[in-house]
């Protein structure tokens, strides 16, 4: 048996609702950065944790490990793009996992302590608690676009302890009232600004690029490497795969997303 399980690219937003508020966070998909996993005959063993660690995230699902399984993913972890939760996730779908998406969730929870809404069927709609894996509301869906990004800085991995994000209330607020891309964009590039601006690094090139390439905004990941310029589709200048290059940004790549 073979799954894949997309990632994401950073967030469009991230940070507390509310000065004292849960974390929140609205994902971006990206379905070209996937974990692929398979489960092969022989003695139960899984790439990457220990066979009493996936034991234990099944129990809490009521499944059992459903032998050797090679989870394989497309980017390293720590870098912003939903990594850990794939690995729960296809680990689930593996042993046979088809409940709802709120129930894994908390397992992922249960064993990182924090969780990206990858198991949803459309994860950008959903406004995300990571450290409780709760959805708390539905969001609009997004317009096309096409971002082009890559990674600035080394992995940092996510600590479910850390809640220092700025307060966003006021951005999820106008996220549910906006509708073209250009909104969304600038909602998305004020939440990286606050969040730089509280967390860094301070030499972040990410928005000195979206202005000199004329992007719409530009997303990060908040805690993690991943960095993109949000475009309308069919308007990303030739010249910027090598802009990002050249300020620093590796593993290039340009995706395509949104459609509402």
């Amino acid at each position: 048996m073979r799954v894949r399980v997309a990632g994401h690219f950073g967030e469009w937003v991230q940070g507390r609702l509310g000065p004292s508020g849960p974390v929140v966070l609205v994902t971006l998909p990206c379905p070209m950065l996937a974990l692929q996993g398979i489960a092969l005959p022989g003695p139960v063993r899984v790439q990457g944790m220990t066979a009493r660690a996936a034991r234990g995230f099944l129990h809490r699902l009521g499944l059992s490990l459903p032998g050797r399984v090679r989870l394989r993913a497309c980017v390293a972890p720590g870098l912003g793009c939903g990594m850990s939760t794939a690995r729960l996730v296809a680990l689930a779908q593996l042993a046979g996992w088809d409940g709802p998406p709120e129930i894994l969730a908390r397992a992922c929870v249960g064993v990182e302590g924090a969780s990206d809404p990858l198991m949803f069927a459309a994860p950008e709609q959903v406004l995300w608690a990571s450290r409780l894996g709760l959805s708390l509301g539905d969001l609009p869906a997004l317009p096309r676009y096409e971002l082009v990004g890559g990674f600035f800085g080394g992995p940092v991995r996510t600590d479910p302890q850390d809640d220092t994000f700025p307060d966003i209330a006021d951005l999820i607020a106008a996220w549910r009232a906006a509708r073209g891309l250009a909104g969304f964009a600038a909602l998305a590039s004020e939440s990286a600004g606050r969040t730089l601006a509280l967390r860094g690094p301070v030499d972040d090139p990410t928005a000195t690029l979206a202005r000199d390439l004329g992007a719409l905004g530009h997303v990060i990941a908040h805690t993690g490497a991943a960095r993109g310029l949000i475009f309308a589709p069919g308007t990303v200048p030739e010249q910027a795969r090598a802009a990002l290059h050249a300020a620093g940004l590796r593993g290039v790549m340009q995706v395509r997303g949104g459609g509402a």
